[in-house]
């Protein structure tokens, strides 16, 4: 691979519908964990450190459905799923239904670590945590008081079950051309206790391969899954689709075979970004190396 890539990170901080007067935070917020990101990659080299990096700022925010200030299920509880993988040789690691702790993305890198299983579930994935040395984190501490007024909107019947702007994600390239991909979310407001959305899962939420690129999604996880979105899109890069191309094809994909609506990011192994999205927004932040950091939504 040749080392002439620039090395880039791209977040977002989910599809949906921000509104006006918080576009340009919700966006900011975007920037500011795509520059941490890269920060992360020139420190460490590693595209998979500089999406971890990335996802555990926007966990950190209350501003997103992701760690701190997640959705909560039906009963009120946080059940949290994440993922990550890398392209080199396919490892990947996730977290589904997980109580709260601070950063599932920083559990699921531990699975992918471990390597002996990809997915952990519910108290399964809390067993392995706790082994790995990480603490469980207070509900109290990380369900916001807006959290708790958009699932009681939900629950009766005035607001839709959906997040103004969702699921938080990251893509990286790194200078040797390898890839990775990492999402976070608390899914569904008001989901039932043990759904498990699109996020968590290899091929549909996340998706990394040195062979094409990596992508992470956010939107309607039920038809995400049934898209395998991501795998998808990296398919189109293989078949030689520019980012945003592939990024687009997919989306339109997305709404004309499902009515779905969604967004993605993707990068592909020389460094080429691209995003897409079918939602009135989708927070996104863009840094890369010897280019001042921007955003958008």
């Amino acid at each position: 691979m040749s080392r002439s890539i620039v090395p880039v990170v791209l977040v977002h901080g989910g599809a949906g519908d921000v509104p006006e007067a918080k576009r340009a935070s919700h966006a900011e917020g975007c920037r500011l964990a795509a520059i941490a990101g890269l920060a992360r990659l020139l420190e460490a080299g590693s595209a998979l450190e500089a999406v971890v990096r990335a996802v555990e700022v926007l966990e950190d925010d209350p501003r997103y459905n992701a760690g701190t200030g997640a959705c909560l299920d039906e009963h009120g509880a946080l059940a949290l799923d994440a993922a990550v993988m890398e392209g080199t040789e396919l490892r990947a690691g996730a977290v589904c239904s997980m109580p709260p702790f601070r950063n599932p993305i920083d559990v699921a890198r531990a699975v992918l670590e471990d390597g002996r299983h990809v997915l952990y579930a519910g108290e399964g994935a809390a067993r392995f945590a706790k082994d790995r040395g990480f603490v469980p984190a207070d509900p109290a501490s990380m369900i916001t008081d807006a959290a708790r007024e958009r699932l009681r909107a939900v629950l009766e019947g005035r607001a839709h079950r959906g997040w103004a702007g969702g699921t938080v994600g990251a893509v990286a390239c790194d200078a040797e051309g390898h890839v990775a991909a990492a999402t976070s979310t608390g899914g569904m407001v008001g989901k039932r206790a043990g759904r498990v959305g699109d996020s968590p899962i290899l091929g549909a939420g996340t998706y990394a391969d040195d062979a094409s690129g990596a992508a992470s999604a956010t939107g309607e996880g039920e038809a995400i899954l049934r898209l395998a979105l991501t795998r998808h899109v990296c398919e189109l890069l293989a078949g030689g689709a520019s980012p945003d191309d592939a990024a687009r094809a997919a989306i339109a994909r997305l709404g004309s075979k499902l009515g779905a609506t969604g967004g993605l990011i993707v990068v592909d192994a020389t460094g080429r970004v691209g995003h897409a999205r079918n939602t009135q927004t989708m927070s996104w932040g863009l840094a890369r190396v010897g280019e001042a950091a921007s955003c958008g939504h």
